[in-house]
């Protein structure tokens, strides 16, 4: 394989001592490990993403900014994004901290007592309440933490608009089940089911379990660092930097974040599973339901749309 240009010169690598070569897999786009000698002798690696397509540019955009909004807040818990944009060949391309998954993996405790190991000692229920309990950051422009962020993140494939706006009921309602219907519409032609069942949930359903009147008694909820699409599938245990004698933790990755409600990061996770009861109580002991809590069940089902 040979490595673009623009991707030795976004992470200023000497192209005489950096190598590249396929690695992993990925169901949209071609992976690679970038190695290379640093000036002080020491080895390092990368993980590297790269795809023809018109929407990768797009896609890698909003998975950098979420990979690095991510790790802000809790830095074990996924790799830092480093590099974005469209080499000359014309492909879109993501360069990140190599995460190796190849490892033995250890307990948090045994972790700890390997000397040289310096492991957060956090599980991923713990890592993942304390990312849901720090407030997101401030926007550009803004006084406040808003719902959105600050670039378009994906789906899958599919564009997800994340313009801020100070009500998470609007936002979801918007943002997310009307977008999901317009983007539905343009592949597939209007349907007059669909519209009139999403319409009654967006005014009636979102405003009685969100409305900025009611959810958190009234008191407003803070926006949080949501992964947006954490399913069994993007969680798994490795060593960040892959680098020699470093700790395996419990990791996230393919991110599509958002800022918003804690509680909608639950949908997809309970959706689809592999979180189990231990998980649970530990992340709710840290991260409490949002009041009224005996509506918790009905809003996870509502973010699982």
């Amino acid at each position: 394989m040979k490595l673009d240009p623009s991707i030795l010169r976004s992470l200023s690598l000497d192209s005489r001592s950096t190598t590249v070569s396929s690695h992993g897999s990925s169901g949209f786009n071609a992976t690679a490990k970038i190695s290379t000698t640093l000036p002080n002798n020491t080895r390092k690696h990368f993980f590297l993403k790269t795809s023809p397509s018109k929407a990768a540019e797009t896609m890698f955009r909003g998975e950098h900014a979420s990979l690095n909004a991510i790790h802000s807040v809790v830095p074990s818990l996924c790799p830092a994004s480093l590099a974005t944009g469209v080499g000359e060949d014309g492909n879109a391309f993501l360069v990140t901290d190599f995460l190796d998954m190849s490892t033995r993996t250890d307990s948090p405790k045994q972790q700890q007592q390997q000397p040289g190991k310096q492991h957060s000692g956090m599980s991923l229920a713990a890592k993942l309440a304390k990312l849901h309990t720090t407030p997101a950051p401030i926007p550009d422009g803004y006084d406040k933490p808003m719902f959105g962020f600050p670039v378009t993140t994906c789906c899958g494939d599919t564009p997800q608009p994340n313009d801020y706006k100070a009500s998470w009921a609007t936002f979801y309602a918007e943002n997310r089940l009307l977008a999901i219907l317009a983007n539905c519409e343009r592949n597939h032609g209007q349907d007059a089911e669909l519209r009139a069942l999403v319409t009654q949930i967006v005014e009636m359903v979102v405003p009685r379990l969100l409305g900025d009147e009611h959810l958190n008694h009234g008191n407003g909820i803070t926006p949080v660092v949501i992964h947006g699409d954490l399913w069994s599938g993007n969680k798994g245990k490795g060593v960040i930097g892959g680098g020699e004698g470093g700790a395996v933790e419990d990791v996230v990755f393919d991110p599509s974040a958002v800022y918003g409600h804690n509680e909608y990061e639950l949908g997809i996770m309970n959706m689809f599973g592999g979180f189990g009861k231990g998980f649970w109580d530990e992340y709710h002991r840290i991260c409490p339901r949002t009041p009224p809590v005996e509506e918790y069940e009905e809003r996870v089902r509502l973010y699982e749309l």
